[in-house]
């Protein structure tokens, strides 16, 4: 578990807390952004050595869900290694209060602990999508898009 003194703080997803995972939940008009944590847990699974799931808790109240990527094969073919942010969800009822921007910089502290630069994220474009709030923590577009998602990077320095 990684804590940040008072407030929220990150927990591994375990049979005692997954019920509360399952149950993050963001606003209606943003379900075409993000998948379900249901969906994340599954690919976390299937690329256990790459998936980092993680609750995000303030005091005994789940807030959201982030998932984070380490050294990925960017290119599939060895030439692109990258790390970033897979999913981010918050609760419906509880955005707009730093949780995004608490699940930015914790995967940030994650990658450059593990000796990383840069930190990578896509998003949907559109209305109600995170351009605005990804835009607004520093990320910038790279050029690049994945299945109709914008590419953006930060540059951990």
């Amino acid at each position: 578990m990684i804590t940040h003194g008072p407030g929220p703080r990150l927990e591994e997803i375990t049979p005692r807390n997954i019920d509360a995972a399952l149950g993050i939940r963001v606003r209606p008009e943003q379900e075409f952004a993000v998948s379900p944590v249901v969906k994340s847990l599954a690919e976390a699974y299937v690329h256990p050595g790459t998936a980092w799931p993680r609750l995000i808790v303030d005091g005994d109240r789940p807030v959201g869900f982030l998932m984070a990527f380490f050294d990925i094969d960017w290119a599939d073919d060895g030439t692109l290694i990258r790390s970033g942010l897979w999913r981010l969800n918050i609760s419906a009822d509880a955005q707009a209060r730093g949780y995004g921007r608490f699940a930015v910089e914790s995967v940030a502290a994650e990658i450059r602990r593990r000796g990383g630069t840069e930190l990578y994220v896509t998003w949907h474009p559109g209305e109600h999508g995170p351009e605005d709030f990804y835009l607004g923590l520093g990320f910038r577009p790279n050029g690049e898009t994945v299945e109709g998602e914008t590419v953006g990077v930060l540059a951990l320095s």
